[in-house]
């Protein structure tokens, strides 16, 4: 029988006898048992070997590009320490430059998390201190003074706290659909709203398509970040939609049938994402001046799953599920395929999307991110997960605010640290990184 909202707070609270509040702000680097850097080079075994000296290179360049590519580590020294064992639905990667604005299913503009690789059912701990950590090492590179990036980071964790408290006292369907109404007053929400205005579908035609001899349109080759897929792999890519369509609603598959594929191509993506195959294919709607681009996107195991029980075994649909979990809006064609003998998932390529300038953080833009980034976690969580249960264990959230806090500064410590060991390993020429990595 389900438990009561009071029970289910006082469940919450009970956790704190197993693993207490404080006990979460314990990093206990000596204790470690691995090596961050094998730790990373292992997490890249099933990617495009070709590729990972381009995403290492992009790691070179900050403490904060290492972070974001080395998501594996984090999940390694998160796997090893307590944790609350409230469950949620994680996003996995959550930092700074996960947060952007895409189009919604009615062409709405939203803000919200927006890459879920590594999403898994987990610790509801492990994605605010990962945000935590991203905000204070984001900060420093934006020119924060350290005690900034502290103070910017608890105000995320406050703001994560408190929002949680006001969810767990939210009718549960209004938590579903809770919406964030102030993005536009944040600079670095409002400058991601304005480019998603501007990013159109026919821009990346005229990006990324040129006519051939016949007059229909064909990805250029724009090596090294971008080059078109022929023959067996492009008809194997494009094969492999049909068991996409079968996966998506009826009236979606009816919307998806107005569309026909004309090309493939091959993109080079992000930091974390370099050396997974992903693909771009090019529809053409009603005429040529109604495209539609889907990336088809690989996904491996998320980095937490030797951590955590993880129930489905198709990591596309695993990402694609993940998402619409957390999302209280998702991509209208967001779906799932198999190539091969690899899971990948389905998704509009920029359909009006926008990212956080990091350039957009001076000044009170961090502090005003970390408020929304607070809010919009703990929507996610409340959404996938049990708000009560959570306030419970948080309490006030004052102390836990704190704590959360403290750990983020000693992890953005034990991050510059391992980037520094990271930075070794290439002038070393254990690990081999592009020096022009776009």
């Amino acid at each position: 029988m389900t438990a009561t909202a009071k029970e289910r707070t006082r469940l919450g609270k009970s956790r704190r006898e197993q693993v207490s509040r404080a006990s979460l702000a314990e990093l206990h680097p000596k204790k470690r048992g691995f090596d961050p850097i094998d730790v990373l080079r292992a997490s890249t075994e099933s990617r495009v070997q070709q590729l990972l000296p381009i995403k290492y290179g992009r790691m070179r360049t900050s403490p904060f590009a290492f972070f974001r590519g080395a998501v594996s580590i984090m999940a390694a020294d998160l796997g090893r320490l307590a944790n609350s064992g409230l469950h949620v639905q994680l996003c996995g990667d959550a930092h700074l430059q996960n947060l952007g604005s895409f189009a919604s299913p009615d062409g709405k503009l939203v803000f919200d998390l927006n890459d879920f690789d590594e999403t898994i059912r987990g610790p509801w701990e492990w994605d605010v201190k990962r945000m935590a950590v991203s905000i204070i090492l984001a900060g420093q590179e934006c020119g924060h003074d350290r005690p900034g990036c502290r103070d910017a980071a608890e105000t995320f964790t406050e703001s994560y706290c408190r929002s949680i408290a006001e969810f767990s006292e939210m009718p549960i369907l209004q938590v579903a659909r809770y919406q964030i109404h102030r993005q536009k007053r944040v600079q670095p929400i409002h400058a991601a709203l304005q480019q998603s205005e501007r990013a159109r579908p026919l821009d990346l035609l005229k990006k990324f398509i040129e006519e051939d001899s016949h007059g229909l349109w064909r990805f250029r080759d724009l090596r090294p970040g971008f080059w078109r897929v022929r023959g067996a792999k492009a008809r194997e890519i494009l094969g492999s939609l049909g068991a996409y369509r079968k996966n998506l609603a009826p009236e979606r598959r009816h919307l998806f049938d107005l569309f026909h594929g004309i090309d493939v191509g091959f993109k080079v993506v992000g930091t974390g994402s370099v050396g997974l195959r992903d693909y771009v294919v090019l529809f053409e709607g009603n005429d040529a001046d109604d495209p539609m681009f889907l990336q088809i996107k690989q996904e491996v195991a998320s980095a937490y799953a030797k951590f955590l029980p993880s129930a489905q075994p198709h990591q596309g649909r695993r990402a694609a599920e993940g998402q619409r979990a957390i999302q209280s809006i998702s991509d209208l064609l967001l779906g799932w395929t198999t190539v091969g003998h690899h899971h990948y998932l389905v998704r509009q390529l920029n359909d009006h999307k926008g990212g956080v300038d990091l350039q957009k953080l001076r000044g009170g833009g961090l502090g005003s991110l970390a408020l929304v980034a607070g809010e919009l976690l703990a929507r996610g969580h409340g959404r996938s997960g049990d708000a009560r249960q959570i306030r419970g264990y948080c309490g006030s959230g004052a102390k836990m605010a704190k704590v959360l806090r403290d750990f983020a500064c000693e992890y953005a410590d034990q991050t510059e640290l391992d980037y520094g060991a990271f930075v070794a390993a290439i002038k070393s020429g254990k690990i081999k990184a592009a020096k022009d990595a776009g």
